[in-house]
């Protein structure tokens, strides 16, 4: 099957990946989600109630789905064997977090998401060395192995987290991470159009496409740490094997925005006991557009979005056209 795949003309073997990424999720809710945890609402989130009895923990279909699409599809070289067990990994952290009576501490989960940033780090470099690229100066810099490996863990590290707590409003961490990961295709592209990481990434762009159907306002499913997490994670990657690390910060700024601030504010809080820190931000901030502002889901949603898909394209302007 796989040297079938290969011999497809180029785009051909992309396409049926994404394809097949869409009908697996479809298949696999349908079939399988009676299986999973009910959500139980979250007490202190805005309209957290409206969740309780909901499917929870879809983020096991969608990258089971990915792994397979990808397993069919992509040349299973050791690096993308990495990334997607990486990915596998995060994914069932998330799960079980989401499926366990007491939810774990935060000490296990960094545990955890710090070990898969070092490993995922280390094979980036592994196979990609350390060379940095800005388009829009068409310079190429390179970093040392070690300070490479610490500042791609940072970066995933933060990613994997901004991304799940963005991932509280049906639709909007779905929406703004498909922005993104369409971004980084062009990207991966013009780095090498022949990278597997491309490929996934198209994959799960299919499987995005068939949850948000589903998790758009009024959702019947939703992700769930397994989901976000993993998706975090992916959106890390795919700007560090595409050699531009540096475009993760305008290209998922509003992911960034919405659930980097809380962590700020949580930080700064624990460690320099200034209770009073942004103590007129609601965090994260899709919670103080909607009762502090008076947003509703779809507007959060829509105009969140909006503002993802005009930094995106603004970036890659700058990035290609004005250089």
């Amino acid at each position: 099957m796989l040297h079938f795949i290969e011999s497809l003309p180029m785009g051909t073997a992309q396409l049926i990946g994404f394809v097949l990424g869409m009908v697996l999720t479809a298949l696999g809710i349908k079939f399988f989600g009676k299986y999973l945890p009910k959500d139980q609402g979250r007490e202190f989130a805005v309209n957290g109630a409206l969740s309780v009895g909901k499917t929870r923990g879809v983020g096991i279909v969608m990258i089971t789905a990915l792994v397979i699409a990808c397993v069919i599809t992509v040349p299973l070289k050791v690096e993308y064997i990495i990334y997607l067990a990486a990915l596998f990994i995060e994914m069932m952290s998330g799960y079980l977090d989401d499926a366990s009576e007491k939810p774990w501490g935060e000490l296990k989960k960094g545990i955890i998401d710090l070990a898969v940033a070092v490993g995922v780090s280390i094979t980036v470099y592994y196979f990609h060395g350390g060379t940095i690229w800005l388009p829009m100066f068409d310079q190429h810099f390179d970093v040392p192995a070690v300070l490479y490996v610490i500042l791609g863990t940072i970066l995933i590290w933060a990613s994997i987290n901004v991304t799940n707590c963005t991932d509280g409003v049906d639709g909007l961490c779905c929406s703004l991470a498909m922005v993104t990961l369409s971004a980084s295709v062009l990207l991966l592209y013009m780095a090498d159009e022949q990278n597997g990481v491309m490929n996934i990434v198209l994959i799960m762009l299919g499987v995005l496409l068939v949850y948000l159907w589903l998790n758009c306002s009024p959702s019947s499913v939703l992700m769930g740490d397994a989901g976000s997490r993993s998706l975090g994670l992916l959106l890390a990657l795919a700007f560090m094997v595409a050699g531009t690390p540096v475009f993760w910060i305008p290209m998922t700024i509003m992911l960034i925005i919405d659930g980097g601030l809380g962590l700020v504010k949580l930080t700064v809080i624990r460690v320099c006991k200034a209770k009073n820190f942004m103590k007129n931000l609601r965090t994260p901030v899709h919670d103080h557009a909607r009762k502090n502002k008076g947003w509703s889901d779809t507007q959060v949603v829509i105009r969140f979005t909006l503002l993802q898909i005009l930094i995106c394209a603004v970036s890659l302007i700058f990035m290609f056209v004005l250089r």
